[in-house]
Formats: C-alpha cells, structure tokens, sequence
C-alpha cells in the first residue's frame, strides 16, 4: 500500500473513533458505487443520515484537509449520498447530513483532528 494511502486508511480510523465518540453509530466505510467513494456513513442519535468525508494530511504544503472540498466534490457527495440512500433504504424520511473531518497527521506527532458537522 502507498504511504499516501496508508495515511488516508489511518485518518478514516481516527475519523470513526471520532463519530463513535459524539454518539454516531457507523453503518458504513468506503461504500463504493460506479459513480465514486463514500468515506463514512454514519446515523445520528436523531436518525440523521450522516455522509461524513475524511481528509487527511501530512502537512499543508498544499492547502488544509477543508480546502481539498471543492465546490465539485461537495456536489459529488451530495449525489453518491442520494445514491447510498436509494440502495439502503432507511425507515421513513431521514434527514441528510454531510460532515467534514479534517486530519493534520505531521510525521511524528499526533493527529490534529477538526469535525465540522454540517459542513455544506
């Protein structure tokens, strides 16, 4: 496995350890589809459906973990999120959210992590 993508494995576990602390219950990891990647799908102690996209870093030579959420990948998101809830139908009318976890992991030191619930 790439270093690049060893990094971003052990970001996503940071990130779970995260949600499962705040309450969330995960009910998915790297759901793939045709159309992309989920990170995480979680529910909220409220039934809120929570897409949750995990960026992780070693520096930010090239910009924070938030500024690699482009406007495109924000939309990308919405859609797999559509996606996920037609092939996993969840009781009722959950309400959909969509959560950002930040990972600053410089080597050795420990991780810097920022949850921004709702973050678009």
């Amino acid at each position: 496995m790439a270093a690049k993508d060893e990094l971003g494995r052990r970001g996503e576990d940071v990130a779970v350890g995260v949600l499962e602390r705040a309450g969330l219950v995960v009910l998915a990891r790297n759901w793939r589809c045709a159309e992309g990647e989920l990170d995480i799908v979680a529910t909220d102690r409220d039934a809120t459906v929570v897409f949750c996209e995990v960026k992780t870093r070693s520096g930010d030579g090239y910009g924070t973990p938030f500024e690699a959420v482009t406007q495109a990948k924000r939309r990308k998101l919405r859609r797999l999120g559509v996606l996920w809830m037609s092939a996993n139908p969840i009781k009722g009318f959950p309400v959909m959210r969509f959560d950002v976890i930040g990972v600053l992991w410089r080597p050795g030191a420990a991780p810097v992590v920022e949850h921004r619930a709702e973050a678009f």
